[in-house]
């Protein structure tokens, strides 16, 4: 676990396959200082206590079984009031939308075609794609003030898509796009504020920016937010308030909060200490393919903490958890010592997981 606690230089990276609102735009990400640091399972003697004057953190109840882990409805990432170009892009029937959205932008000068023409366009959905092209349409419905827009032509001016990349100028957009309710837009400006390169560093801001996001019901600042109450970046440490977040952040189906969230069940670190829904919900993440969560579980489950013991179980979780790097030179000693017919359902079990075996 060593690894996971190790504190990495802060920088925000831009992931340039994937985006908040479709495979277009390049999404910002958290910095590797937070993402990876993990907290470890606690012996079961000492569980942490919340703190008195905290807020109430998340119901238990919330998470009755994996099962109510359930994502959300997907965001509608245009008007609500979608015409029939809208209704074509949501059916797949891309140059159908694009020939619609065209004419709509064009004859009525309506931000929101703008915006959907440039997301085909950036997209290559229903034409060939073309940067220029998305840029331009994105610009168009931006300078008519949609935030839409302004967010699709932020993340390109940052990715450098369709020409140089301008931070600045990308910063700018994004704060436009928050003024005007763009959760994502917030959640990204907050990462900026965090990396401290296209502004100077202000982790206040940056939890003032997550919070806006947050209260929107974005996950991914959920879990970002949660992580500065947890380590009293830019707030004052909160471990309830710390939890109540993650489990909002899992609920909308965000992995890493799913194993976070679950550890802290599992410690009682924020929250009411729950070992068989934290074993729910790190078995959400595991099935998700979230090594560490397969990790943590197989420790739970080959020792029997708080639950009863499952050898089997927590051995194949192990072994598809190497399989990921998650290496444990714990638990492979304590395979090697298994009884033969039991060594023999987790591998079989492994094998399962990755369609090999019957």
């Amino acid at each position: 676990m060593g690894s996971h606690h190790a504190r990495m230089a802060l920088f925000v990276a831009i992931l340039s396959a994937s985006m908040i609102h479709d495979a277009a735009v390049a999404q910002l990400s958290l910095p590797p200082d937070l993402l990876q640091k993990r907290v470890p399972i606690k012996p079961e003697a000492a569980p942490a206590t919340p703190k008195p004057a905290a807020p109430k953190p998340a119901s238990p109840k919330a998470f009755t079984s994996a099962k109510t882990l359930a994502a959300p409805p997907p965001q509608t990432p245009f008007d609500p009031n979608a015409d029939n170009a809208y209704a074509a892009y949501q059916e797949g029937r891309y140059r159908t939308a694009l020939d619609l959205a065209t004419k709509r932008a064009t004859s009525q000068n309506d931000p929101k075609s703008m915006t959907l023409v440039g997301e085909l366009y950036a997209n290559g959905l229903g034409i060939s794609r073309d940067d220029n092209q998305a840029l331009q349409w994105y610009k168009k419905a931006a300078d008519l003030g949609d935030r839409e827009g302004m967010f699709a032509l932020a993340m390109m001016r940052i990715g450098g898509r369709g020409g140089p990349a301008n931070r600045d100028e990308g910063a700018k957009l994004l704060a436009q796009s928050a003024k005007l309710g763009k959760a994502a837009a917030a959640y990204n400006l907050g990462l900026l504020y965090l990396e401290g390169q296209t502004f100077p560093q202000d982790l206040k801001r940056a939890a003032e920016l997550f919070r806006q996001a947050s209260d929107a019901g974005n996950p991914e600042a959920q879990y970002a937010l949660a992580t500065f109450y947890k380590e009293g970046r830019g707030v004052e440490k909160d471990p309830a308030m710390a939890a109540k977040l993650l489990g909002a952040a899992a609920l909308a189906d965000n992995i890493d909060a799913e194993v976070e969230y679950g550890i802290a069940l599992f410690n009682g670190t924020g929250v009411t200490r729950n070992v068989p829904l934290a074993v729910a919900v790190l078995g959400r993440a595991a099935r998700q393919n979230s090594a560490i969560a397969q990790n943590r579980l197989a420790h739970i489950l080959v020792e029997g903490q708080g639950v009863p013991a499952d050898p089997v179980e927590g051995f194949k979780w192990h072994l598809i958890a190497k399989t990921a790097g998650a290496s444990d030179p714990d638990l492979d000693a304590r395979l090697a010592e298994l009884p033969p017919d039991q060594r023999q359902k987790a591998e079989d079990g492994a094998k399962r997981w990755f369609g090999l075996g019957k």
